[in-house]
């Protein structure tokens, strides 16, 4: 009788020997893919995945089985059903290896597969998103993907945060429309009557519901039409979007950087295999800097600070692409890499910046020019996470929708938010692709996505 097993129970039953004399377990059926197939004439190995575990399981068959001249021709990509017997190898690279009984041959991957055993440019892989899942860089980045989006539902349910579900279609277009991709005008009016469009943040939907539950959060894909061609820009990406009633800036700060460690040490503990794989593979010094976020508080600094620190540094002739820093500009992504590489080496919390380059509803400092903003910037990706204390005060608000010619009708109901009860709230917005990117290791936004939309790429 042969019992059905995954990969990832095979690897976890014979880490611990006492279970598995305690089961009995002694022939069992495995189901998978080939990711290799060699042999030297009188035995053969088989690399066998079944997409459960980081790993493989090694199949080993032998001239004196009846069907291993077919056995020797199953090419990398076929699936297999395999019958056979577990054997304990506790002294080689592998815990377990299965010898084989049967092998059924479910389908055949013809000879032009292009997942061949050589290495792969990931430029190449991204023309063929639909099939580097198969690929073992890939394969580890979207299993700590899952992981990861498990972490953050994990984190937001057990501290009782209410999970809202935001429309993606809006017609909030704020700033005019610059940062929405417009919906068939014609199309629009015909179904809703009015210009539509693919939401960039669900943050003004959130603080209607964070003003009735106190603490909500979303997780949800944003759209930005902005012609950007960078490694840590796509037009479309997933944000999580957290809003907490009654809290300040510092509140909303601790509970980013909450967020973050969670995350960060839930990777660590449930995709062990795949975080070894990047740290050796990908990135040498990922584990470090990771267990750094792990065990030092976050660090902050006023934007005023940060741009006198990009200023010193053009001084003592450091060179930025583009060095026309000054007080008032939105910060580049280099000028955010080196804030966070060169000056923290840790994440940076850029607090306090411009009013002009903030949401219409971030609250305004005493000061009249900066609003009560952070920015988190981490190396590698540069900012990872942009929040804000909303604006609570009824005059204050409409003031600023009036200087920013702001469509006051439309975003009446946001000001009856206001009016009816709106109290000090806080809220952030994470880009969550980037945090796979941060926690990986891997340099390119495009190597993070299932199938990337980025500019001049709609493929799959």
């Amino acid at each position: 009788m042969f019992e059905y097993m995954t990969v990832r129970e095979l690897y976890e039953l014979t880490l611990n020997s006492y279970e598995l004399e305690k089961d009995n377990l002694d022939y069992i059926e495995l189901q998978g893919w080939v990711r290799t197939n060699r042999n030297n004439g009188s035995i053969g190995f088989i690399e066998l995945n079944d997409g459960t575990y980081f790993k493989n399981a090694q199949l080993v068959y032998n001239k004196e089985d009846k069907d291993f001249e077919d056995y020797c021709k199953y090419g990398t990509g076929s699936a297999l059903t395999v019958m056979g017997k577990l054997v304990i190898t506790p002294g080689s690279k592998q815990p377990f290896e299965v010898q084989v009984k049967e092998i059924v041959l479910e389908a055949n991957c013809e000879e032009d597969y292009p997942l061949q055993k050589k290495r792969h440019s990931f430029e190449f892989l991204r023309e063929i998103s639909h099939l580097r899942p198969r690929a073992n860089t890939f394969n580890a980045v979207f299993r700590v993907r899952s992981a990861l989006a498990m972490a953050v539902h994990e984190f937001f349910q057990t501290q009782g945060f209410v999970y809202v579900t935001s429309p993606i279609i809006t017609n909030n277009a704020l700033e005019k429309g610059k940062n929405n991709f417009s919906i068939d005008k014609n199309q629009a009016l015909e179904i809703f009557g009015k210009d539509a469009y693919l939401s960039d943040s669900s943050k003004l939907n959130n603080e209607a519901y964070v003003l009735a539950f106190r603490d909500v959060y979303s997780f949800g894909p944003s759209f930005n039409p902005k012609m950007i061609n960078t490694n840590v820009f796509a037009n479309e990406m997933w944000k999580v979007e957290s809003e907490i009633a009654f809290a300040d800036l510092e509140d909303n700060m601790l509970l980013a950087e909450d967020l973050i460690r969670f995350c960060v040490n839930y990777v660590i503990e449930n995709c062990p295999e795949e975080m070894e794989f990047f740290n050796k593979m990908i990135d040498t010094s990922l584990m470090e800097r990771l267990n750094k976020v792990l065990n030092r508080e976050f660090s902050q600094m006023s934007y005023t600070e940060a741009v006198e620190k990009l200023l010193e540094a053009l001084k003592k002739g450091y060179e930025f692409e583009d060095d026309d820093i000054y007080w008032g500009m939105d910060l580049k992504l280099e000028h955010k890499r080196y804030l966070s590489e060169q000056i923290s080496e840790m994440p940076l919390f850029i607090i306090d910046s411009p009013k002009d380059i903030n949401c219409f509803n971030a609250r305004i400092n005493e000061d009249g020019k900066t609003a009560a903003s952070c920015d988190l910037l981490v190396p590698l990706v540069g900012e990872l996470l942009k929040g804000a204390q909303r604006e609570e005060r009824k005059e204050y608000l409409i003031k600023r929708i009036d200087d920013l010619n702001l469509d006051k009708e439309k975003l009446k109901w946001y000001i009856d938010l206001i009016r009816f009860g709106g109290c000090k709230h806080a809220g952030f917005e994470l880009d969550f692709d980037k945090l796979v990117m941060y926690v990986t290791g891997m340099e390119n936004i495009r190597d993070v996505i299932p199938f990337s939309r980025t500019v001049n790429n709609l493929l799959f």
